[in-house]
């Protein structure tokens, strides 16, 4: 790798570490990819508003705050229409205002397509019960519930923090208002212990073994005989196992009484005698010390708590290791590499002022929650947000009935972007011979005959095709016979839209682990080859015939 190319992935990389570290929560990821937008130049869109786009314009919007789409709309002029239709005999003349910008002709029209990258924010993690107030043994602990299939034997021994959103009452009288903030507590204070193994011991009588005689009597002892199973298969109750230790009762205790006295210590402007004297119905639905804790670090009153949506997270920072520094180590890679790779895609084939002058369609990603549980909610990728988006952005550029819409979706396309099942040196029996994609590989192409994956023959040549173009490598997959296979948002929005769609992902192990790893060749590899996607599919799809 030359010098350039290598300082180039160097500061790629660290991008998406700090990227990482910012998003330890789907609301925290969308509130940094919503900076890193603006930062870019991109405009706000509320959905309860009316929407006045421009071509050659940038925008977003965020749904739930969990899910958000960005977009950019091209100037290139689309030849479906001939510079004779725009005569003055013309019907087509009234709209020659529209087509021109600056002596210029203005590129985008209604019924152009969509060009997406579609990635999802959330990852499976454990949240706070809506009463996660849990008192046992003397340990004060906190009630959660398991948000997707997680390996959540890897949760234990962990150190711990909380992060999410609250909805906070905010103003005094009756000027009320609610907002929701974002909070995250830095320090480790919460933790899952693992049984010790000397308490895993066999109690089988008929595994006394004699170790010892004093005249006529024999003595039988165990000896320290472990479990043998508990390094076989660590198998997790979840209801009762995994329960985070928060703190002990006494030491709980004896932190109301320093509250009592004064401002809680941090700094924050919660105050301890004022929330001992306003006893709300969520103090008693949670910790006093948690709400203390979140309180300070919001910088409210933790009476003016009213709800939150809280998630466990890992506080150990992700980072670049192995003994190249050719890996990354972290939570939540499963999938925000591929949202980190499909924003920084659109970025930078959207930063100059000449970037979409070459551009009929409009370029989009699509970042959507609730993926690991199956996507059906009000901002899944099984609900009508993306279409919404794509209807909208159609409609401001025609007010006529025609069914612009319909052959908008025809011409676009999707990328579903989804991370890849690297091949494991340790379980290689776990992959199809023929199809084993490895770390530093590329970009994998996931196919499945029962549509598990929305892949075809057409998508997959279009995707492969592109990095063909740019000397990217590239990858293919599908599941043994004799395994199930996952899926993805592909089939959800293919079906529920009818738009061309191929499932790609970076290869990575450990997946649904809290600390998973990938391949730093294989950040730069998705960037490149989702940007290249941007730039070349208009053209690439122009010589493609099909249903003719």
């Amino acid at each position: 790798m030359a010098g350039g190319e290598q300082c180039e992935t160097s500061f790629l990389v660290s991008d998406f570490i700090n990227f990482l570290n910012a998003s330890p929560t789907a609301f925290h990821a969308v509130d940094e990819v919503k900076r890193r937008l603006e930062n870019a130049g991109f405009e706000q869109l509320s959905e309860r508003e009316d929407w006045k786009l421009q071509v050659g314009k940038k925008y977003f919007f965020t749904r739930n705050y969990s899910t958000i789409v960005a977009f950019a709309i091209g100037e290139q002029y689309d030849e479906i229409y001939d510079f004779d239709d725009f005569r003055v005999s013309s019907p087509l003349f009234f709209l020659t205002p529209l087509l021109l910008n600056c002596g210029n002709v203005v590129r985008y029209v209604a019924g152009n397509g969509f060009h997406i990258v579609g990635a999802h924010t959330d990852s499976p993690c454990l949240k706070l019960k809506p009463v996660s107030k849990v008192a046992k043994g003397g340990f004060l602990e906190v009630g959660v519930q398991t948000y997707g299939s997680g390996l959540w034997h890897t949760w234990f021994d962990r150190d711990l923090t909380v992060a999410g959103r609250l909805i906070v009452k905010e103003g005094k009288d009756d000027s009320v208002s609610y907002s929701h903030r974002l909070v995250r507590i830095e320090e480790p204070i919460m933790r899952i212990p693992t049984l010790a193994i000397h308490l895993e011991r066999i109690s089988d009588s008929s595994l006394l073994i004699p170790v010892g005689q004093r005249g006529n009597e024999r003595y039988m002892f165990f000896l320290i005989l472990m479990n043998r199973g508990v390094n076989d298969g660590f198998k997790v109750n979840t209801q009762s196992h995994l329960v985070p230790v928060l703190g002990t009762s006494v030491k709980a205790e004896l932190n109301k009484v320093v509250a009592e006295t004064g401002p809680a210590e941090g700094g924050g402007k919660s105050d301890g005698k004022k929330f001992n004297e306003k006893r709300s119905t969520e103090n008693t639905k949670h910790h006093s010390l948690l709400l203390q804790l979140l309180a300070t670090q919001a910088g409210c009153e933790p009476d003016d708590i009213c709800d939150f949506e809280l998630q466990a997270c890992d506080t150990q920072p992700s980072i670049v290791a192995g003994a190249m520094k050719e890996f990354i180590f972290s939570g939540r890679l499963d999938n925000l590499c591929m949202t980190f790779c499909s924003l920084k895609a659109l970025l930078d084939a959207t930063s100059s002022k000449s970037s979409l002058e070459d551009e009929t369609g409009v370029r989009m990603v699509a970042l959507f929650d609730h993926e690991e549980v199956g996507s059906n909610s009000a901002q899944g990728a099984g609900s009508p947000v993306m279409l919404d988006a794509l209807s909208r952005i159609t409609n401001s550029f025609t007010s006529s009935d025609s069914k612009f819409l319909e052959k908008a979706i025809q011409r676009s396309f999707l990328v579903s972007a989804d991370m890849a099942h690297a091949l494991h040196p340790n379980y290689m029996d776990k992959h199809e011979e023929n199809h084993q994609p490895k770390l530093h590989g590329g970009l994998v192409i996931k196919h499945n005959a029962n549509q598990r994956y929305a892949t075809n023959a057409v998508t997959s040549f279009i995707f492969r095709e592109i990095a063909k173009m740019h000397d990217l490598p590239i990858q293919e997959f599908v599941v043994r016979n004799d395994m199930a296979c996952g899926s993805t948002i592909g089939p959800i929005l293919a079906s529920g839209v009818g738009i061309r769609t191929v499932d790609v992902g970076a290869p990575q192990l450990s997946m649904h682990s809290i600390r998973e790893m990938c391949a730093v060749d294989d950040v730069k590899h998705s960037y490149e080859h989702f940007k290249a996607y941007f730039q070349e599919f208009s053209n690439l799809d122009a010589k493609i015939t099909i249903d003719i």
